[in-house]
């Protein structure tokens, strides 16, 4: 679905942000992209849509170039950046101006994702809190059923129970042919949603895999042993004990994947094996 190959950005000619960046993006993928502050997460976001163009190198979009901005590419890219502003209007209001932007757009699938999160379909968007406006704004943006979807820190500004209920939403407007990219610093709001993980940083993809590929090769664990530890690939102290992650020695072991975990072990610079085939 989506290929950039060696794309290098930069605001100034004295500092590169990204520089010969590569990666692809399969169908049926809700991925997420995991990086430290200022290793030019939203700018890739932006790059991606045609909001910004590339120095150097290639973005391809199911055969289009982003910068191009052509009537078929802005129909089928939404993306919901962190901070946004949104008028001062009902919400029918807007949904009657912007839909039609968007052939796949369902009113009726809006109207559910607005119950998930405990909105009502008649609320007027200047009346509403920084996290209401968010819900509202993810809503209309996963009922408009755009092939990519890409979501900027999406869970700021929600409180608990609206973190739950966008899990939910995003799990029920999945299809086999969309992707959806979230970039977060909170990973423990996405971690029982994703099935892949991209960790950059400026010069590139330290990661790119699915977490079932993760889950073949380490396995994640909690240990108050110290021994333990120190054999392991990597050890968080955490309190009482250590997060730690493992070579995986036997199938029969297997685990849920600890994002945060795999993070610190990919930035101290750790690189999964290639499958044996």
């Amino acid at each position: 679905m989506l290929t950039i190959d060696n794309v290098s950005f930069s605001y100034s000619r004295h500092t590169q942000l990204i520089e010969n960046f590569s990666m692809t993006l399969q169908p049926g993928t809700v991925c997420g992209l995991l990086g430290k502050n200022g290793a030019g997460k939203t700018t890739l976001l932006y790059l991606i849509c045609g909001l910004l163009a590339p120095k150097s190198g290639l973005i391809d979009f199911r055969g289009m170039q982003p910068m191009e901005r052509s009537t078929a590419f802005l129909n089928d890219v939404f993306i919901v950046p962190e901070e946004f502003s949104l008028p001062n209007v009902e919400l029918s209001s807007y949904v009657e101006v912007n839909a039609p932007f968007y052939p796949n757009f369902n009113l009726e699938q809006l109207h559910h994702y607005l119950e998930v999160f405990e909105l009502r379909p008649d609320l007027h968007l200047g009346r509403l809190s920084m996290g209401q406006k968010k819900k509202a704004f993810m809503s209309f943006a996963m009922a408009c059923n755009t092939s990519l979807l890409i979501l900027d820190e999406p869970t700021n500004g929600l409180d608990i129970s609206s973190k739950r209920n966008f899990r939910r939403v995003l799990a029920e407007c999945m299809t086999d042919d969309k992707s959806i990219i979230i970039s977060t610093h909170q990973v423990h709001d996405v971690d029982k949603v994703l099935d892949h993980v991209i960790i950059t940083d400026r010069k590139g993809v330290m990661l790119n895999a699915s977490l079932n590929d993760v889950m073949d090769k380490l396995t994640f664990s909690f240990t108050t042993d110290r021994e333990r530890a120190e054999k392991a690939l990597l050890a968080l102290p955490v309190p009482g004990g250590f997060n730690i992650a493992e070579p995986l020695l036997d199938k029969s072991d297997e685990t849920e994947v600890n994002l945060e975990t795999l993070f610190e072990l990919v930035q101290n610079g750790y690189r999964l094996p290639e499958s044996s085939k």
